[in-house]
C-alpha cells in the first residue's frame, strides 16, 4: 500500500497581543479544520482513525510552539506536526511587542493504492 493524498487544506491564525507562537498556530490549524466537513473516511470504507494527517505549521520561532497543544486539535486520525520558519511578526507603530502570524497546510491521506 501507499500513503495517498486526499484533502490538503490551508489556514491562518494570529496572536494579536500575546505574542503566542502556540496560540496562533493552534488558530491557523482551526482555521484550515473548521472550514469543511471530512467524510473521506467513509467515502473510501475507512475508520476514522487511520486517516494520516500531516500538519504543517509556519512561524517565525519555531521551537517557541507547543506541537502536543497542536496535536490535541484533531479529533481523530494520526495527527504528524512540524513545525518550520515561517509565518510573520508585525512590529506594533508604538514599539509595544508585535503581532504573530502563523500559516497552517493540513494534508490527509490514507495508506491505499491509487485507482488508474
Amino acid at each position: 500500500m501507499a500513503k495517498t493524498r486526499v484533502l490538503v487544506e490551508f489556514g491562518m491564525g494570529t496572536s494579536l497581543r500575546r505574542e503566542d507562537y502556540t496560540e496562533a498556530a493552534l488558530r491557523a490549524l482551526k482555521d484550515a479544520l473548521w472550514h469543511n466537513s471530512v467524510n473521506m473516511a467513509e467515502l473510501f470504507g475507512f475508520p476514522k482513525e487511520v486517516m494520516i494527517v500531516d500538519a504543517e505549521i509556519g512561524v517565525q520561532q519555531p521551537e517557541a510552539v507547543d506541537t502536543t497543544a497542536l496535536a490535541a486539535v484533531f479529533p481523530y486520525g494520526q495527527p504528524n506536526i512540524t513545525v518550520r520558519q515561517g509565518g510573520l511578526d508585525i512590529d506594533k507603530p508604538q514599539g509595544g511587542g508585535r503581532t504573530v502570524i502563523a500559516n497552517a497546510a493540513v494534508v490527509v491521506s490514507f495508506d491505499m493504492e491509487a485507482a488508474g
